[in-house]
């Protein structure tokens, strides 16, 4: 079991070249929770072709570019997560759950209107990425996945496919390199 200083909640992980099919193939995910119960996230880099104001009306004036509903996982993708940035030390406004830094959760039934003014920058995603217990210590631990430090602006990019090139590109160590790896490694 990990300890509190093990769990990785407010950091990012890379997908690593290994996994080269399916959801999670090249994905950036921001850990929005992780204990001894299991982890959920969002994955930051999967724009779809998804109206917001289709499925929430009167939210995508008040999303980041691009203002579109993000996969946020494979996990209950018929329900919506909206995070959101917070500026300042300031007491969480309404219709927000603080998470880390400056990011929280946004309650989705609340009035825009209201929520609007209090945020910075907002991303819609559908569904959420989630392990049970030790499934992503184990996932880590075989080499699924990189895990990194975020950025505030990793979640609200507005070029959010080549995110997962952008944060191994930044790495200090031999991650900068796999920044490099090519999208189809038969053409290497």
């Amino acid at each position: 079991m990990a300890s509190d200083s093990e769990f990785l909640a407010g950091r990012l992980l890379v997908a690593t070249p290994q996994i080269d099919v399916g959801t999670f193939r090249r994905a950036v995910i921001l850990l929005l929770h992780h204990n001894e119960g299991g982890a959920q996230g969002v994955i930051l880099n999967q724009p779809l072709e998804a109206d917001i104001d289709a499925v929430l009306p009167g939210w995508k004036s008040v999303a980041t570019v691009p203002q579109t509903v993000f996969r946020g996982g494979p996990v209950e993708l018929d329900s919506a997560i909206g995070l959101v940035t917070v500026p300042g030390d300031d007491p969480e406004p309404m219709g927000v759950r603080h998470l880390f830094g400056g990011l929280g959760l946004v309650d989705l039934d609340a009035p825009p209107s209201l929520v609007a003014p209090e945020i910075a920058g907002m991303r819609v995603f559908a569904g959420y990425a989630g392990w049970s217990p030790e499934q992503l210590e184990d996932e880590v631990r075989r080499g699924d996945w990189y895990v990194v430090d975020h950025e505030a602006r990793d979640a609200f990019s507005g070029e959010p496919e080549g995110l997962w090139e952008r944060v191994l590109r930044r790495q200090d160590d031999d991650l900068k390199l796999v920044a490099r790896y090519p999208d189809d490694p038969s053409m290497n």
